[in-house]
Formats: structure tokens, C-alpha cells, sequence
């Protein structure tokens, strides 16, 4: 069983900087996906960021933290930062730490498809 926990939420005014931590405990195994989601009041779920131990190892950021967001995770240790900078209003969501194991080597992208979740962290940007 895999168990994640963040911390580092809070609230920070339009263009200010926010670092976000997550502790992963349990066995993720050879092949694995962690990724930082985050779900608006009456938004799906969206992925913001996701670093797999597959491949060529590279990060992930979604269009809408483009050049603002960043990921890091040395493979085998057990945290994965994302540091969001220059946050707008739109950043305001609960922010979730995620995994997904498998027997072969693949990205994961879809919410859905991970299956270990903290239980979040609230993140408020104010304008």
C-alpha cells in the first residue's frame, strides 16, 4: 500500500510563489507515475503535474501552469515537490499528490488512472 500525505497549502496573493511537498511511503515499485492534481469548486479534477519513472524520466505541466509550475522528484526517495510561481486566482483548487505502479513502463495521465491519493491540500490565491 502506497500513502501519500502533502502539506505546504495556504494562501498567497496574485503573483506570489507557493511550494507544495508530498510524502510517499510504501513500496511504488519498479515502474510508477506521481502526479499533483487539483480540483476547483465545480471543476473536474485536472492534472497539473506528473513525473514518471519510465521513458526518459521527464516532468510534465499542464498548459494552464506552463512555465509557472515544476515538479521534482529524484526517483527512489519519498517526496515530490511542485512549485507553483507567479499564481493567479485561477490556481485556487484543493491540490492532490497521486501514484500509480505498474509491471511495465507507461505514463499515466487520467485522474482515474492513479491509484493512491492524499487526502489534499487547500491552495487560495487572492487577487
Amino acid at each position: 500500500e502506497v500513502r501519500l500525505v502533502e502539506s505546504g497549502g495556504g494562501s498567497v496573493q496574485a503573483g506570489g510563489s507557493l511550494r507544495l511537498s508530498c510524502s510517499v511511503s510504501g513500496n511504488l515499485g519498479r515502474w510508477y507515475c506521481l502526479g499533483w492534481f487539483r480540483q476547483a469548486p465545480e471543476k473536474e479534477r485536472e492534472q497539473v503535474a506528473r513525473i514518471c519513472k519510465c521513458g526518459d524520466g521527464r516532468s510534465f505541466a499542464a498548459d494552464s501552469v506552463q512555465g509557472r509550475a515544476s515538479i521534482s522528484h529524484e526517483f527512489g526517495s519519498s517526496t515530490v515537490d511542485l512549485q507553483m510561481n507567479r499564481m493567479k486566482p485561477d490556481d485556487t483548487a484543493m491540490y492532490f499528490c497521486a501514484a500509480r505502479s505498474s509491471p511495465q513502463c507507461r505514463i499515466w495521465t487520467l485522474p482515474h488512472e492513479y491509484t493512491d491519493w492524499g487526502q489534499g491540500t487547500q491552495v487560495t490565491v487572492s487577487s
